[in-house]
């Protein structure tokens, strides 16, 4: 059995999102006869507006996934089923770190699973913060994909990620 991550978000407490990296599409939960949909002469057309749908569909779910995470009492744990999955999260000063995952994955591993991407950007940051983030977003997507890769986790080794994001950075 493969098990695969949705989607990994890091989102500040205002709601702002810093990272989205989405695996596996949103259901857009719109038919293709809707009225509001292209006609089917006009693919260009169709593409785009799949695409706009999607995008948006993927800003409501930010959104409320943010909404939930944040208001979340301390005192539960940090596991949400949402829809057909299961959002695991947690909080590192002002960032959630959320993972959407199968509801019958393992929660602790993808726990854990956040913690050491926390140590990867901590790392490669020198005790990193939202400006580091904000500021370096193409490295952090590049330290991220070092270690998933199309939904699943790839490396667990945190120096040879690093090392494989430092090679990297020498070819640039």
């Amino acid at each position: 059995m493969i098990f695969q991550i949705r989607f990994f978000l890091l989102q500040n407490r205002q709601g702002k999102t810093r990272l989205s990296k989405w695996y596996v599409p949103p259901p857009t939960g719109i038919s293709t006869s809707s009225p509001l949909s292209p006609s089917n002469g006009n693919q260009i057309l169709s593409a785009n507006y799949s695409a706009n749908q999607t995008e948006a569909e993927k800003a409501r779910i930010e959104a409320e996934v943010h909404r939930l995470v944040t208001s979340r009492d301390k005192k539960y744990t940090n596991f949400i089923e949402y829809n057909s999955y299961k959002l695991i999260y947690r909080r590192y000063a002002g960032l959630f770190f959320t993972i959407a995952v199968d509801v019958q994955d393992n929660e602790l591993s993808y726990l854990e699973s956040i913690h050491l991407f926390v140590e990867l950007l901590d790392s490669y940051f020198a005790n990193v913060c939202e400006l580091d983030i904000v500021f370096n977003f193409n490295k952090v997507y590049m330290i991220l994909d070092e270690y998933m890769l199309a939904g699943e986790i790839e490396e667990t080794s945190k120096r040879e990620i690093l090392e494989r994001v430092a090679t990297l950075e020498k070819l640039d």
